[in-house]
């Protein structure tokens, strides 16, 4: 687990290509929102006399007034956009199946469809641990989008259940089942965190699944999805105990990673200087979010390649494009032992 985890950090550092693309993507995916919230924000205070205090911290009383005749996209102006709140409201939406505003759902949609396109590149070059070049990273790209997009739309149907019709079950039915006759909160609300912990757990067993049903897929140029997703699934199962404790060791990093955004993180400034440095450190944590995600994908790789087949499985120096990781491995493993 370890060695897997120092493998896929080593990948990710050596593909620093792929962590500057991922940055400029999820930058370019914000600008259209922060720029139309400017605008909105622009047209409600003009030349009024709440324009000044409003630009040199938070002004209370005219926050609650735009938040009153706020619709789409402006509600989202919520105190939670300030520092550490972000991630926190995000997961609470999550976990709570918040609805979020038709327009950031859309842009969330494209954007999740541009990463669905480049995993396939992604996972291939961690894969083969050396430069694809654009050409290489491409030609996977394309090459694995209509499988992956295949899987995608297999696992957005699993996510939806559980999400959707398995959410509402467990914390909406079964909860209100079990807490009817409840008359102290305490055990309320250990009744929920119970309930939120077995609806976790099966989200985290889907998204393994999932993430190793993608990562069979590209490395054995796995043409059925269906065979792909099954395989993962195996995979998990044989192994829980290296495919757990890899999951959580990354979980834990992320962790590490928003308790020290917390304490990092600015609140609201006086303009100026302490605008750029919020804008800085929240750049900083998006950036590091990044290669946490992409360090994800690469240790669950290497554990796969480590795990399912001989110490050469990982490919070595060049072979011939485009076949698969797994047979340029083995083209190279036969060559070395020559």
């Amino acid at each position: 687990m370890l060695r897997a985890l120092a493998t896929g950090y080593r990948r990710v550092v050596a593909a620093p290509t792929i962590l500057v693309c991922a940055y400029v993507l999820t930058l370019a995916a914000a600008m259209p929102f922060a720029l139309l919230l400017r605008d909105s924000l622009q047209a409600h205070l003009g030349a009024s006399l709440m324009a000044d205090p409003a630009a040199d911290g938070v002004n209370w009383d005219w926050w609650q007034e735009f938040l009153g005749q706020a619709t789409g996209l402006d509600t989202t102006l919520t105190p939670s956009v300030i520092g550490f709140a972000v991630p926190l409201e995000n997961l609470s939406a999550f976990f709570d199946n918040s609805p979020r505003p038709t327009g950031i759902v859309i842009a969330a949609g494209l954007y999740g469809a541009v990463w669905l396109f480049l995993w396939g590149g992604v996972l291939d070059r961690y894969a083969r641990g050396r430069p694809t070049r654009a050409h290489g990273f491409f030609a996977a790209c394309g090459v694995f989008f209509p499988r992956l997009l295949r899987l995608g739309l297999l696992a957005g149907l699993l996510y939806w259940a559980l999400i959707g019709p398995a959410h509402d079950w467990l914390l909406g039915t079964i909860y209100n089942r079990v807490t009817r006759d409840v008359t102290a909160e305490r055990v309320a609300f250990l009744w929920r965190v119970g309930l939120y912990a077995v609806f976790g757990a099966a989200l985290i067993a889907v998204n393994m699944i999932v993430d190793y049903a993608k990562i069979r897929a590209v490395v054995e140029d796995r043409r059925s999805m269906i065979g792909a997703f099954a395989a993962g699934t195996r995979f998990v199962l044989r192994h829980p105990g290296n495919t757990s404790a890899l999951y959580v060791s990354n979980g834990l990093l992320f962790v590490l990673l928003l308790l020290l955004y917390a304490i990092v993180a600015p609140g609201v400034g006086r303009g100026g200087i302490d605008i750029l440095r919020v804008f800085l450190v929240g750049q900083a944590y998006v950036l590091a979010r990044l290669f946490l995600r992409l360090m994800f994908a690469a240790s669950q790789t290497s554990l796969f390649q480590s795990a399912l087949a001989h110490a050469a499985y990982t490919a070595a120096p060049a072979s011939v494009w485009p076949e698969s990781p797994a047979a340029e491995a083995i083209v190279n493993a036969a060559r070395s032992s020559q």
